[in-house]
Formats: C-alpha cells, sequence, structure tokens
C-alpha cells in the first residue's frame, strides 16, 4: 500500500502526518510507503515548519529527514490512497485527479470516525494548535491503520480505490 498525504504547503500537516503515520506503522509491524505534498509550491525543498517538528519530536516523532514537495499527476497513479488534511485540499485533489483515481481520494479524519472534519492547519495560530493537529493525526492514523489491519475494511478500501 503507497499513501500520500497531502495539505497546502507540505510543511506542517502533511509532513506530521507522514511522521506519526510512519512510525506508528512500523511500531505496528505494518508495511506501507509513506509520502507527503503539497497542493501548492510555496515551500518546495524546505523542511517541515520548525514547530510542526519541534511538537512532533516532543512526542518521538522525527521529521527531520522529510522535504517539501508538490502534488503531481504522477502521483494519482502511483498511490493507492491519496489523504486530504482538509475539505479545500481534497477540492483541490478532485479537480486535479483524472477522473479514474478520484475513488483514491480521502479526507483524513474520515479515518477517525469524523466524517468531513479537517484538520486545521496551525501555521498561522498559536503552539497549542500544533498539539492539537498531533493529538488528530495519531488518532486518524490509528483508525486508519486498524482498517488496513482489518481485511474486509482493507478490501473495502482498495476496492473504492
Amino acid at each position: 500500500m503507497r499513501i500520500l498525504f497531502v495539505c497546502t504547503g507540505n510543511i506542517c500537516r502533511s509532513p506530521t502526518a507522514e511522521g506519526v503515520f510512519r512510525a506508528l506503522a512500523e511500531q505496528g509491524g505494518l508495511k506501507v510507503h509513506v509520502d507527503s505534498a503539497g497542493t501548492h509550491d510555496y515551500h518546495v525543498g524546505a523542511p517541515p515548519d520548525r514547530r510542526s517538528a519541534a511538537h512532533a519530536k516532543r512526542r518521538g516523532y522525527d521529521l527531520s529527514a522529510l522535504r517539501a514537495r508538490q502534488l503531481s499527476a504522477a502521483d494519482f497513479e502511483s498511490f493507492d490512497l491519496l489523504v486530504a488534511m482538509d475539505r479545500g485540499h481534497l477540492e483541490i485533489m478532485q479537480r486535479l485527479s483524472p477522473a479514474q483515481h478520484r475513488g483514491k481520494l480521502r479526507l483524513f479524519r474520515d479515518f477517525a470516525g469524523l466524517k468531513d472534519a479537517d484538520v486545521p492547519d496551525p501555521y498561522y495560530g498559536v503552539a497549542d494548535g500544533f498539539e492539537e493537529v498531533l493529538d488528530m493525526v495519531e488518532a486518524a492514523s490509528r483508525g486508519l491503520i486498524e482498517q488496513l489491519r482489518d481485511p474486509v475494511r482493507n478490501y473495502l478500501l482498495r476496492v473504492s480505490t
């Protein structure tokens, strides 16, 4: 399974999701390829926002090797699941995606049982926002891992993509 997490500039939410999901999947012995990207090219080549990295590190997640990149047309073909951090990202991805790959697009917090709920952007907020994002990302990551481990739910996820 190849999973891509997507936010705006790929420096806060999606690299946090990439790092957290990768760590939790590895801890659980789940073999997946994980990456992240931004819908826009604002920060291509930049490391994650220092606040995101610092808050993640306090929880044991290392984001230091990650670098921002922009979502590409090839991503829709090469990933099995493309996960948007908010409804705005999902709308952009739906517009960019070839019709045959639209079934691969999901909203991240749906995996935490919160239909149509966004992971808010902490970039312009206060430090607590980064902690809240981590809480949301951990919950959604656990839900996605649980779904990938469940043969029936995993099959349904793959069939819909």
